[in-house]
């Protein structure tokens, strides 16, 4: 008896849980096509372990994993954006779709909006010429800050590519030292190996 009352109270718990959930999502999506949404954001699973994503009606602003993930501090710098920031999973359908791809080896190019909000001035433009790096290629420091306008910005080149607010989408990964040395890397060089293998660059 005792077994059957455990039971049913387990099953009225997942059915109250699943009801609250699907009017959480109700209520996310609502707010989303009513515009009153600046800034969503969400976690997915990546082959390395979690990433936050978060992006703007502009596109994909912002991707967080390794030592920087931290969500407290992933909403606090979207609020720098706008105050109205909500977690809204169904909003990246796309963005995970397009990311799972990648990671499995069967997408080579991102064909997702991005939000350059988050950048500006020489690092901009930094970010700009290294998201223009093929897949399976590499570029260096010195290359990409001539590119962007200023040959001898090899370490302001550096700077931009560790503060790049959209990893991977932005291949900084694909960013190496003159000679082949992989460099830093914000999710750490093990990973920035990781990413380059997997695309056949190394």
């Amino acid at each position: 008896m005792k077994d059957l009352e455990l039971a049913l109270k387990q099953a009225g718990r997942q059915r109250f849980e699943g009801e609250a959930e699907r009017a959480a999502l109700r209520l996310v999506d609502g707010a989303t096509d009513e515009g009153l949404v600046d800034v969503a954001f969400t976690t997915m699973d990546a082959p390395f372990g979690p990433i936050l994503l978060a992006a703007t009606q502009r596109g994909l602003v912002r991707i967080s994993f390794g030592h920087s993930l931290d969500r407290d501090s992933f909403v606090a710098e979207l609020t720098a954006l706008s105050p109205r920031v909500l977690e809204a999973p169904l909003y990246f359908e796309a963005i995970r779709r397009e990311l799972d791809e990648y990671f499995e080896g069967r997408r080579t190019r991102f064909d997702l909006p991005l939000d350059w909000s988050l950048t500006g001035g020489f690092g901009r433009r930094v970010l700009r010429q290294t998201a223009r790096i093929p897949y399976g290629k590499v570029s260096t420091y010195r290359e990409i800050a001539a590119a962007a306008g200023n040959p001898r910005a090899s370490r302001a080149a550096g700077n931009a590519l560790g503060a790049n607010p959209i990893p991977i989408v932005v291949p900084c990964h694909r960013v190496l030292r003159t000679g082949g040395a992989l460099g830093g890397y914000g999710g750490g060089p093990e990973l920035k190996e990781f990413l380059l293998k997997l695309e056949g660059a190394v």
